[in-house]
């Protein structure tokens, strides 16, 4: 024998099953999962401000050890933020299109202003130079090969592939390295980083040309 459900609850079995309803019906509705994204990208240049306000300070022979915390914590949670939108999107069925589009590019955004904060300031720590060139390249080529897709094929289909996580993930542990000044720790999270990064720009570089190939010659605006 099953009773009926308080009204506190059946209300919020309904505004649940509306939400669902109203995230597969609009691929593009700003979800939690992609708030949490959009406060990673906004956590961005706070975490690079800080970031360049210490280096100065350490330029200057007086290091402000509240302006290297303050750059290691926003950087923390904007790091922590990626598993967490992740974790929610998927417990709750919170894929959508716009998620697709921004938790990459927010990686992307944060990787590439990590590294160019540390390796063109004066940050005590300092990555491996052929990390920064790979790195760089990498996101780079990427988003180039983004606008060749479009162009060519006339749309781009964004299959995310587990290396392209990792890469991510390894990339992270070499900055946190270089942020936490671990210079015994920094050559081997910058040696495994470079080898993930090399490993997901193959795959995305192959399956760019997949996609290429598959649209075929002629004008891109017919497919």
């Amino acid at each position: 024998m099953s009773f009926p459900l308080p009204i506190n609850d059946q209300l919020k079995t309904i505004n649940s099953l509306q939400a669902a309803a109203h995230a597969v019906s609009n691929p593009f509705a700003v979800t939690v999962a992609n708030q949490i994204t959009l406060i990673r990208i906004l956590l961005i240049p706070v975490f690079v401000g800080f970031a360049l306000y210490y280096a100065h300070s350490v330029q200057d022979g007086t290091p402000d050890e509240r302006l290297y915390l303050a750059a290691v914590i926003v950087f923390a949670v904007a790091s922590l933020s990626d598993a967490l939108d992740g974790y929610i999107a998927r417990r709750y069925h919170q894929q959508s299109k716009l998620g697709v589009i921004l938790d990459p590019l927010a990686d992307k955004l944060l990787m590439l202003a990590a590294v160019c904060t540390l390796s063109f300031s004066a940050w005590p720590a300092k990555l491996p130079l052929y990390f920064v060139i790979l790195s760089l390249s990498r996101e780079i080529l990427t988003i180039a090969g983004a606008f060749v897709i479009k162009f060519c094929a006339g749309k781009v289909t964004i299959i995310p592939h587990w290396t392209g996580k990792v890469s991510t993930f390894t990339q992270i542990a070499a900055i946190s390295s270089a942020m936490l000044r671990l210079d015994w720790l920094l050559p081997w999270t910058s040696a495994l980083a470079s080898l993930f990064v090399v490993t997901s720009g193959g795959i995305y570089i192959y399956e760019a040309y997949r996609q290429i190939s598959a649209a075929g010659p002629g004008n891109p605006n017919e497919h």
